[in-house]
């Protein structure tokens, strides 16, 4: 049983619908998160190039499967902001041919998924991790302000001039609407506005961007916004529900998209995954972050088959979902049953619906992503990562709509100054005051050092950016206390990985020091004696290099070296005996 509910994880809350009152949460909730669901859908679709239903259709049959599939219960799926302009940019050079485009959405959606589950499948979740915090950050930020400029032509209904980069779109429509503004368009752009900010503020439990729809669009009905005075609506909106259509796989096509639907896949799961884990911390629910992947992998590729585009966790919906009192999953199968109901009957009231109010409702929904205070606390915790996350930033609005450049080079970026920052690891030769058994920094603390016998530690993985460091600093001390230095200590309890190049380097050490009278010897290694074992280290240099406590090192070094004089002109006398 607990094999078939990993298959299908709605097997383990399918039954709590027994439960009226869990019933009847769902259901409120699942309609509570529809009301949001249509209008958002339709306007991530037009941000994403697509005519509004295909946002709807994308709302339909993958909100389902990936709430019975996936391991969180209240996680809303369905069209997202940052995806759906990663979309658009993924698809610029095919916008000639509408056909075309459509077509080449859903396989990047069939992309997406395939990568989504193949990560789940093979437990590989972790490469989320690449994508560090201080780059998600910076990109975001970004995004969301690409993704509002996107929209200005829509608010001043103006046309958006053809550019090569997304800056120089923006400037051309500012331009444009400096002296062409269309009066009604951006009338009924700011009502949406005004509209959503007043109900959130004054009245937050009622669904502001349904109202700011409905009310728009009655308007726009009433006034011939269109017919009168040429404000662009969303017009026909095909009935029915989506067909089943097989993608076209063109591999030259796939090879240039490669790629976007990494980024998409990457981008997408951890916005799904953040909201999953926090809503899963205050439920008390276990969530397993390889399946909920493998759930967000099979609905987008389900999105594709039903001439739907890339779908994700929704930070937005999920809190309206969780709110509305959401106990499973089954709030999302009542949401996708009312998006299936809308295409089935409703598309036609939303005829009149202006394109601006959809464009209102795309900016209000990024508004909070911008969010620069993170970059400045970076900053205060390591300045390498708010460089990071202004380099991020800077590329992503730079390369727009080639997104994909700036989240890939602050990864580069990320990971190279991380290899920078291990490479000089802490390295401290340790002394003990008179009396004392701990060892601590000798020079922090203006303590004599023993030039016979030397005690070191080195804090950090030893590893192939940072082993020939360690290797420099104890050739280093053996330079500095020349012909009198016999041996050195090295305390190993701050090493926790070693690999090829690591033991190499240690290899090479003991090979050259004890060529040179210096021998080394290792105290509290822990953290790496069973690599040292199995690689036949310990075997090579015999076990009396390896001690568990630095005492017992230093009394060995003593009675080696014989020399009870030395001994007692030793600041570390008081060890010895």
């Amino acid at each position: 049983m607990k094999r078939l509910a990993k298959l299908l994880p709605f097997l383990s809350w399918i039954n709590e619908l027994k439960n009226p009152d869990i019933l009847r949460a769902d259901v409120i909730a699942g309609l509570t998160v529809a009301l949001v669901l249509v209008p958002q859908s339709m306007a991530y679709a037009q941000l994403a190039g697509l005519p509004p239903q295909y946002g709807l259709y994308a709302s339909f049959l993958p909100v389902m499967i990936a709430a019975l599939m996936g391991s969180s219960r209240q996680l809303g799926t369905g069209p997202v902001a940052i995806v759906s302009l990663l979309t658009a940019a993924a698809l610029q050079p095919y916008a000639i041919n509408p056909d075309t485009y459509v077509a080449y959405a859903a396989l990047l959606a069939f992309m997406v998924g395939i990568f989504q589950f193949m990560l789940g499948s093979f437990k590989l979740g972790f490469i989320i991790n690449f994508l560090s915090h201080p780059v998600v950050v910076g990109f975001t930020n970004a995004a969301a302000i690409i993704i509002g400029a996107s929209q200005l032509d829509k608010i001043f209904g103006v046309v958006k001039p053809e550019a090569a980069q997304t800056y120089e779109q923006v400037w051309g429509v500012l331009v444009n609407a400096y002296g062409d503004t269309h009066l009604m368009t951006l009338s009924m752009a700011i009502l949406a506005f005004i509209i959503i900010i007043a109900v959130k503020k004054y009245t937050p439990k009622l669904p502001a961007v349904l109202l700011s729809v409905t009310i728009t669009t009655v308007i726009s009905w009433l006034t011939g916004f269109h017919e009168n005075f040429g404000g662009a609506i969303v017009g026909s909106i095909p009935e029915g529900l989506p067909s089943i259509v097989m993608p076209h796989f063109d591999l030259s096509i796939m090879s240039s998209m490669v790629v976007t639907a990494v980024t998409i896949g990457l981008i997408g799961f951890m916005e799904a995954i953040s909201i999953a884990k926090a809503m899963a911390a205050q439920t008390k629910q276990r969530l397993d972050a390889d399946q909920e992947l493998m759930g967000q992998g099979i609905a987008n590729v389900v999105s594709c088959f039903c001439q739907g585009y890339a779908v994700s966790g929704s930070f937005s919906r999920s809190a309206v979902n969780i709110s509305a009192g959401a106990k499973t999953g089954f709030s999302s199968v009542v949401t996708a049953i009312i998006v299936g109901i809308t295409l089935l009957w409703l598309t036609p009231l939303l005829f009149h619906l202006p394109q601006a109010t959809l464009a209102a409702v795309i900016i209000m929904a990024v508004v909070n992503l911008i969010k620069f205070h993170p970059i400045k606390h970076a900053w205060k915790v390591e300045k390498h990562d708010a460089i990071v996350s202004v380099v991020a930033f800077v590329l992503t609005l730079l390369f727009a709509p080639h997104l994909e450049n700036g989240i890939v080079i602050g990864v580069i970026l990320s990971l190279g100054l991380f290899l920078y920052r291990t490479m000089e690891p802490r390295f401290t030769e340790l002394s003990a005051h008179d009396g004392s058994t701990m060892f601590v920094n000798a020079l922090d603390n203006d303590l004599n050092r023993c030039e016979v016998v030397s005690i070191v530690k080195y804090s950090g993985s030893l590893y192939f950016a940072n082993a020939g460091y360690f290797e420099d600093r104890i050739l280093r001390l053996i330079a500095d206390k020349q012909e009198h230095l016999k041996y050195i200590i090295v305390d190993m309890a701050g090493i926790n990985q070693i690999d090829a190049s690591g033991e190499e380097a240690l290899t090479g050490l003991l090979d050259r020091c004890s060529a040179n009278g210096v021998e080394i010897l290792f105290a509290r290694m822990e953290g790496i004696e069973s690599t040292l074992i199995r690689s036949g280290f310990v075997d090579r240099f015999g076990k009396n290099r390896f001690y568990e406590r630095r005492t017992d090192a230093l009394r060995y070094a003593w009675k080696e070296l014989g020399d009870e004089e030395a001994a007692s002109k030793s600041p570390l006398k008081h060890l010895i005996s």
